[in-house]
């Protein structure tokens, strides 16, 4: 009975599937090439992406520092890898009402640990400097 009871409430609710799906690396490449999107945690803004063409990011995790890097699809996750730091950082992300939201799924202490799209926008990121460009 109960599983009648599920099936019927992801008939009437679609989104509730939807909500514990994770995007696709292709879907996630069509959401965020040519935008730049800023993230919170809860507790404050984390950071900017700008992602580029060909799965290049520019990433401003404060207003006086950036670094690039790109991201690849393993699977469902979605995996950064930053010029300053070689280790593979993966999510899963999810396409919400109110905008994306990643879950580090890479190890470490903050596994589980969810962000959220706060403002996306078609300019690009400025980051001063020869090595990140603007």
């Amino acid at each position: 009975m109960r599983h009648r009871l599920a099936l019927a409430a992801l008939c009437l609710f679609p989104s509730l599937a939807l909500a514990d799906t994770p995007m696709t690396p292709d879907e996630f490449d069509a959401y965020v090439t040519d935008k730049t999107i800023s993230y919170e945690y809860g507790d404050g803004t984390i950071g900017i992406e700008h992602y580029l063409p060909g799965r290049k990011v520019r990433w401003k995790p404060d207003p006086d520092s950036c670094t690039l890097g790109h991201w690849y699809g393993a699977g469902d996750e979605i995996c950064f890898v930053y010029e300053n730091d070689g280790t593979p950082q993966c999510w899963l992300f999810y396409n919400e009402p109110s905008g994306l939201r990643g879950r580090f799924v890479s190890g470490g202490d903050i596994v589980g640990w969810d962000i959220f799209e706060s403002a996306q926008s078609d300019v690009p990121l400025f980051c001063a400097g020869p090595e990140v460009g603007v």
